[in-house]
């Protein structure tokens, strides 16, 4: 599916960001660079990744430098990690709202300045105060510190305009994940199917099951297949698979299945979702996906039902607005045939009576 392969995409942009070591480009005006923490689990990454005790407190520093000859402002956001209908993973500011799962905000762990000034062909230290909550806890708290240029609109760093005129403003930003644990060990996962329902992407018909993941921990390559039925019948009506997904410690997000062009119909449904998730060699659970040359292991899976029902008027909203979907304009030719057979008619019945009129007995 095309947005699925721009979720890709994505993900291996900010990858790149997150992971190798910041060079400049003609987008950005300074360069980002995080000091290993003494804490840092594994100093060979370029992010933190922290193991603390219960209410550690530590400053964590972040190289800022600008080459450029003009002076920089640099605003900085702390945000927790969410996901994505396309199941990846973000680090930086988004609309996905927090799951009510989430117990430790990373928000509410961290003190940062919101922007600092680098002065012409300087360099400057950014400090991120962090505090661990005062219990015990298995998981993680992750998120990340994203890095972006302060323009405003008669001075963006990046604008241009498109064939018709209009300002189109381009954005870009680093972003550094900030990950807090008491322990090594990831802990285990679990998923949720919360609810189900209809809905549009990309100006396209889908059935929504959000998953939820109620633990504080990564699910790490989510792999499921996902069949919908009448309720009470096996007939699958539609199908989809999708795999490489990765959920965040607390978070959910809505897995789409297409209805590749076809109507949405009143009616009640189930949704049934198999996933598997942590690929393992020595996992119990096996599963090809889709495209694969063959089957993978995985450590966890679990099996998800749920039923909805499809409301006729939420039904032909969401129809009259599917891009793929041909209009029916049936009741349009019929009332043009009416109107026409209505016409004839008096027409008809005009003639008579002229006729009459000119031929009286």
């Amino acid at each position: 599916m095309k947005f699925r392969k721009m979720a890709i995409l994505a993900a291996t942009v900010f990858s790149s960001l997150m992971m190798a070591t910041p060079s400049f480009a003609s987008e950005f005006n300074f360069a980002v660079t995080p000091k290993p923490s003494e804490n840092q689990i594994d100093k060979q990454k370029t992010y933190f990744d922290l193991l603390l005790a219960p209410n550690q407190e530590e400053t964590l520093t972040v190289d800022l430098r600008n080459d450029t000859d003009k002076e920089v402002v640099v605003e900085a956001q702390i945000n927790s990690a969410t996901t994505n209908g396309n199941g990846v993973v973000e680090y930086s500011k988004n609309a996905i709202k927090a799951d009510k799962t989430l117990k430790y905000d990373i928000k509410n762990y961290v003190e940062a300045p919101e922007e600092i000034t680098l002065k012409p062909q300087s360099a400057a230290e950014y400090k991120v105060k962090i505090h661990m909550p005062n219990e015990k806890f298995a998981g993680v708290i992750a998120g990340g510190i994203t890095f972006k240029e302060k323009t405003t609109d008669k001075t963006s760093a990046s604008s241009d305009k498109n064939d018709k005129g209009l300002a189109i403003k381009n954005e870009y930003s680093y972003v550094v994940a900030l990950l807090m644990r008491q322990t090594t060990d990831n802990g285990a996962p679990d998923l949720k199917l919360q609810n189900v329902s209809p809905n549009q992407r990309n100006a396209r018909n889908v059935i929504q099951g959000n998953l939820q993941n109620p633990n504080a921990t990564y699910l790490n390559q989510l792999a499921t297949k996902t069949t919908i039925t009448k309720k009470g019948s096996t007939e699958a009506l539609y199908t989809d698979e999708q795999s490489d997904m990765q959920m965040a410690p607390n978070p959910n997000f809505n897995l789409s299945v297409p209805l590749k062009g076809d109507r949405l119909k009143a009616g009640k449904y189930t949704m049934k979702i198999e996933a598997y998730g942590q690929q393992d060699p020595a996992g119990s659970y096996q599963f090809q996906a889709k495209g694969s040359s063959k089957e993978e292991n995985y450590q966890y899976h679990w099996s998800l039902e749920k039923d909805f029902e499809i409301k006729a008027e939420v039904a032909k909203k969401l129809n009259d607005s599917d891009v793929t979907i041909k209009k029916d304009y049936t009741w349009l030719y019929i009332l043009i045939g009416v109107l026409l057979l209505i016409v004839i008619i008096l027409f008809i019945v005009w003639r008579k009576k002229k006729n009459d009129k000119k031929d009286p007995v």
